[in-house]
């Protein structure tokens, strides 16, 4: 007997879609049986003419804790995630402090628990001094994070050389190391000649040359050293078609981000703080290059980095752009966009679970449990009712931002059930089971 049938939905994954009943037993996915076949249950929920999807792992994710709940905190960044279809999260380390040490992230994994209201793994920073690596990774981060520009010094890796040598110590150690494509150089140069502190002036400290070069100094890198990279968020044509040469040279993989398909540089003239991260959004030819890339296939992962900051941090005087707070947020909102991906056709239902939930959970050392809806998996199911529509506004958001970027659309499809390990802890918007999230771990 089935503690739950789930009956008359049709089942996608990432290489296709069928009709199938779901038998949940003890929070797996326990059979996936012929439509209609009899089977006893102790509770049913029906599905019919309803999409059953695994649960999105969103796998670039700012939850602000330790240190920045002004802007959010593991309460209300998971509510918005189950919101939003996201049951599984992966946090960035940026905190304060950084979680550069095991006791750093220990304290993370213990102030999480019995907080969250869908799973989260956590994600490490590598520092240069790289201190008791072996007790970090015995914590089974999902991640260790390397960045290369825009970073305080002790964790910033400004040199192809400097990058090797990490990744080099790392490879064959644990998870997949996440490398942040930007170039130290050309900030710091760019500062140097252009002080007037305008949007062109943060644009040109950033620029798609930046993201490309950093993109080919983390594939050469791990080519030479044999490590697991992932490539964090892009969004240039250059760095794309870098991207399209050289990924075949390593064990890579690429990110970007939904709002990356939306919006250009020149909404920053009327939008400014709201809109304003790094890297910073692009022309509407490296929008359509993006698209192109994403249409064809070639982007892994689609993530959120979810940067929230409070209204009054995004609406206060700066002297310059660049010292705007860089980020906002996404969890709640990324299933509805890439729906409306789905509605336009530049993508297909099974690229959507194949972009944010089979890869990211496999890539992060999740994949024996997340990600998929098959036998032995944990029963994370979205419920979606195409027939209906979203309606996205700043009001509906649970993030403490109170906002989001995509305020005022109207996407195709409704999310009406989450099912976190076979509970439904979301029902027709209203998060009917908080906290039952669990801490999980990289078992690659």
């Amino acid at each position: 007997m089935f503690d739950t049938l789930i009956t008359g939905g049709m089942v996608v994954t990432a290489t296709g879609q069928s009709p199938a009943d779901i038998g949940i037993l003890d929070g797996r996915v326990a059979a996936l049986r012929a439509p209609g076949e009899p089977a006893m249950a102790r509770s049913f929920i029906d599905a019919s003419g309803k999409l059953l999807l695994p649960g999105l792992v969103d796998a670039h994710v700012h939850l602000r804790e330790p240190g920045l709940t002004q802007k959010e905190d593991f309460e209300s960044g998971t509510h918005a995630a189950a919101l939003g279809g996201v049951t599984t999260i992966l946090d960035m380390p940026t905190d304060d402090p950084w979680t550069a040490t095991a006791q750093q992230l220990s304290d993370k994994m213990e102030s999480a628990a019995g907080r969250i209201s869908v799973d989260v793994g956590f994600q490490a920073v590598v520092s240069k001094r790289c201190d008791s690596l072996e007790d970090l990774l015995a914590l089974s981060p999902v991640s260790l994070e390397l960045f290369t520009a825009d970073v305080p010094v002790d964790y910033c890796f400004d040199s192809l050389d400097a990058v090797t040598e990490m990744l080099r110590r790392l490879a064959g150690v644990g998870p997949v190391i996440g490398v942040s494509p930007g170039d130290q150089s050309i900030l710091e140069g760019s500062a140097g000649r252009d002080r007037g502190g305008d949007i062109q002036a943060f644009l040109a400290s950033r620029p798609p040359l930046a993201e490309a070069g950093g993109i080919a100094r983390a594939v050469l890198a791990a080519a030479e050293t044999g490590a697991h990279v992932h490539v964090r968020q892009v969004n240039s044509k250059l760095g794309i078609e870098t991207w399209r040469r050289l990924h075949g040279m390593a064990d890579v993989t690429v990110e970007t981000t939904p709002q990356n398909l939306f919006f250009t540089s020149g909404e920053y003239e009327i939008s400014g703080a709201r809109l304003k991260g790094s890297p910073p959004f692009r022309s509407h030819d490296d929008v359509a290059a993006l698209r192109d890339a994403v249409a064809e296939g070639l982007i892994t992962i689609m993530a959120t980095d979810h940067a929230p900051h409070s209204r009054a941090e995004k609406s206060a005087t700066y002297g310059s752009f660049a010292d705007i707070p860089g980020g906002m947020p996404g969890l709640q909102t990324l299933l509805a966009v890439m729906l409306d991906l789905v509605a336009e056709k530049l993508i297909a239902l099974p690229d959507l679970v194949r972009m944010c939930s089979y890869n990211p959970a496999r890539r992060f050392g999740l994949g024996l449990s997340k990600g998929s809806i098959a036998v032995g998996c944990d029963a994370d199911i979205l419920i979606v009712d195409m027939t209906r529509s979203t309606a996205i506004t700043d009001a509906g958001q649970l993030s403490r931002a109170g906002y989001t970027p995509f305020h005022g659309r109207r996407t195709a499809g409704k999310l009406t059930d989450v099912l976190l390990r076979g509970e439904c802890i979301v029902k027709d918007g209203t998060l009917i089971a908080p906290c039952r999230g669990q801490v999980v771990r990289s078992v690659a």
